[in-house]
């Protein structure tokens, strides 16, 4: 279960550049390219950078050529780039044979680095934590973790390696576009990122406008398991599915607001005694099944829930289409589309 594990490794809209505390000083062009990494796309800043981040500030002195990543999403936006990293993390949960994923796999071969042939990065597992050493045998002058929940220590190891950006500010909270402008930012690209986040929000606009009932429509994004011990659990307006959800027009629930007022984390635990105060017009949950679904829906307590006991109850049981969006990019978010605004459109219908 996707959210099991992302509790295991513990834990908007575009930032500037400045916001992030990402120092640059002009531009210029210079090529960020070699055999292992395949980067064709010029530099557009000047080197010296500085990326500020939650341990502190990384300088990198000269455009990166050989980039390594971990978690989820950095390996997405470096390759939406156009940077080709020479390693990155499998997709152990909610991906394809290949430890990839379909928006992965189709810009990898867009890019003639399809994974298993001669130009493919290096992929690693991280199902026991961050792999050091198959990290470093990739030899990176940049490490990719501004989408991540990288631990201090870990920070600290990794900078053995190669310098590292890490998360800004919350372990895994970072949106796609604050972890696009840190990443471009990091690798020279400031321009490129902006342009990405810019065509990749107008596509999201384009593709919500089609579903107009959606607009206004109240929502709570959680997970429910009947036969969990923790059987509710309702994600807080920093993770990217609330997040994602309120770039389409939708709005988070009030119940979800005020609780998160006295809460840390991207999520927040919830008395199955009291689901039917989860009061929203739409309900998102993770479900490993229709059997799943049905529990909950017949479920004395779980059942209560007003928008489930309403039928607009959006249940996803495609752990690929969960990590487009959980771990959301500027890759995986358009793929994403065609698949969830309709289950969306369909629940705003019942409302």
């Amino acid at each position: 279960m996707e959210f099991s594990r992302r509790q295991g490794l513990k834990l908007g809209l575009f930032a500037s550049v400045a916001a992030l505390g990402v120092g640059l000083a002009g531009c210029s062009t210079g090529a960020a390219n070699d055999s292992g990494s395949q980067n064709s796309q010029a530099s557009a800043d000047t080197f010296p950078v500085t990326v500020k981040h939650i341990y502190g500030e990384t300088v990198i002195k000269a455009a990166p050529v050989r980039v390594a990543t971990i978690s989820w999403v950095n390996d997405d936006v470096a390759i939406a780039l156009g940077v080709i990293p020479v390693g990155m993390p499998k997709n152990d949960w909610g991906g394809n044979e290949q430890g990839s994923t379909p928006w992965k796999d189709a810009a990898l071969e867009k890019a003639g680095a399809a994974i298993g042939t001669e130009k493919a990065p290096v992929q690693y597992s991280e199902t026991d934590g961050i792999n050091f050493t198959e990290i470093a045998k990739t030899t990176p002058d940049i490490i990719l973790a501004a989408y991540s929940g990288l631990k201090q220590e870990d920070y600290e190891k990794l900078s053995k390696i190669a310098p590292v950006i890490a998360f800004p500010e919350t372990a895994y909270g970072t949106s796609w576009q604050d972890s696009t402008t840190m990443i471009g930012a990091a690798l020279g690209k400031s321009a490129a990122a902006k342009e990405l986040i810019a065509a990749t929000e107008k596509t999201i606009a384009e593709q919500a406008a089609k579903y107009p009932q959606i607009e206004g429509k109240t929502f709570i994004y959680g997970n429910l398991d009947p036969g969990a011990a923790e059987a509710v659990s309702v994600f807080t307006s920093g993770d990217n599915r609330p997040k994602f959800l309120s770039s389409i027009g939708m709005v988070l629930a009030p119940v979800v607001v005020e609780a998160e007022k006295s809460a840390e984390g991207f999520y927040l635990p919830w008395s199955a005694e009291k689901a039917n105060d989860l009061d929203s017009q739409v309900f998102v949950s993770w479900v490993a099944d229709e059997k799943a679904k049905d529990a909950i829906v017949k479920d004395p307590l779980l059942g209560q829930i007003p928008a489930v006991k309403k039928g607009a109850f959006v249940t996803d049981s495609d752990n690929t289409l969960t990590l487009s969006i959980s771990a959301s990019s500027p890759l995986s978010l358009p793929w994403t589309l065609d698949k969830f605004l309709p289950l969306l459109g369909a629940a705003a219908d019942k409302v």
